[in-house]
């Protein structure tokens, strides 16, 4: 599917009347299943006061890291600085938790909420280089449309 379609698709389930949280696990399936590259797709919330984040809804392997500090890996880098994290090669970061052994990128994109970071999106692939210009703001985009979910 290409990513003009999946925007209409996302847009569809994003607008729908289910959960916010099966409509997570919607986007989830729906990016893990339409993408061939996006070998692990979840959402980690997080704990400001605890500053954690959560694992939340995801389609693929599971992991054990449910609970990850702020700071800590790529996630936790993101949560502080509120910024996208592109990772060609994982074996190249010194502050990278594995999730599983045949992760090669990852990009974690916050979702921004009245100007607070209340998560993010988490995508690894077990292929290098995997993600483009183009999966960035393709991701951004949709974290952008998740947050109005939680404005309204």
């Amino acid at each position: 599917m290409e990513k003009e379609q999946l925007k209409i698709s996302l847009t569809e389930i994003i607008k729908s009347h289910k959960s916010i949280n099966d409509r997570l696990q919607e986007i989830c399936n729906k990016l893990h299943s339409e993408i061939s590259y996006f070998d692990w797709v979840g959402f980690y919330f997080a704990d400001a006061n605890k500053k954690e984040l959560h694992l939340g809804p995801f389609a693929g392997l599971p992991t054990d890291h449910t609970t990850i500090p702020f700071g800590k890996g790529i996630c936790g880098q993101v949560a502080e600085s509120n910024q996208t994290f592109l990772v060609d090669d994982v074996q190249a970061q010194d502050n990278y938790i594995s999730c599983n052994i045949h992760v090669k990128s990852e990009i974690v994109v916050p979702i921004i909420v009245n100007g607070n970071n209340i998560g993010q999106i988490d995508i690894d692939s077990n292929t290098l280089n995997a993600f483009t210009a183009e999966d960035q703001a393709f991701l951004e985009w949709l974290t952008n449309e998740i947050a109005e979910m939680y404005k309204s």
